[in-house]
């Protein structure tokens, strides 16, 4: 049970290569396959912080495991996506600009013993990430191609009006929520960091 929550973590790193391979295949078989294990992936996701902290066996290796799988599970689903034009490859600069940016702060928080808590954007803004990117690989899993806005494709009709291509339609809208909610957590967290960076000019003085 102790190395329980980093073994979690690993088969994140070990399913983010799956989902990767399976979502450049761009077969609807391929993206349902994905699907399952990004939605397996996402619990993991919960999971891994939740036994860590419930069995008091929280470590330097879990956290960084942790934080690892989780930028790198999201991080490569989005490339895959850019490659295949199915998110807009400015998504993807806002929500790895973000990571990177709050991986930053984190860092010079930790070197002073202090640690920059998720704030309430940051929580929501990952939630909308994984539904939204969920959302959109079942509906292509579903064969979904004719509604979309990225690229707009807006044409309704009796063919394009069916589960799979309404679901492709809001998965994308979900994606702009999510990339506004990035931005959001993004400020979020300069602001509550700004006195350490503050802190940090004051003490180069």
């Amino acid at each position: 049970m102790r190395n329980l929550p980093n073994i979690l973590s690993i088969s994140r790193l070990v399913a983010t290569v799956v989902v990767f391979i399976l979502v450049l295949v761009n077969q609807p078989w391929a993206f349902l396959l994905a699907t399952i294990i990004f939605f397996l992936g996402s619990v993991t996701d919960y999971l891994d912080g939740y036994l860590a902290r419930r069995f008091k066996v929280v470590s330097s290796l879990g956290v960084f495991l942790d934080l690892t799988a989780d930028k790198v599970f999201v991080a490569a689903v989005l490339i895959a996506l850019v490659q295949l034009n199915l998110v807009p490859a400015w998504v993807t600069f806002i929500i790895l600009t973000r990571e990177l940016m709050v991986s930053g702060l984190r860092s010079i928080a930790a070197a002073k013993g202090k640690v920059i808590p998720a704030g309430v954007w940051g929580k929501q803004k990952t939630f909308i990430t994984l539904v939204a990117l969920g959302a959109l690989l079942l509906a292509k899993g579903l064969g979904a191609h004719m509604l979309s806005l990225f690229p707009p494709m807006l044409t309704f009709n009796s063919q394009t009006v069916n589960p799979a291509e309404i679901l492709l339609l809001i998965a994308d809208g979900l994606i702009i929520i999510a990339t506004i909610w990035t931005i959001m957590s993004g400020v979020e967290y300069l602001i509550g960091g700004w006195p350490l960076l503050r802190s940090s000019e004051e003490a180069a003085k």
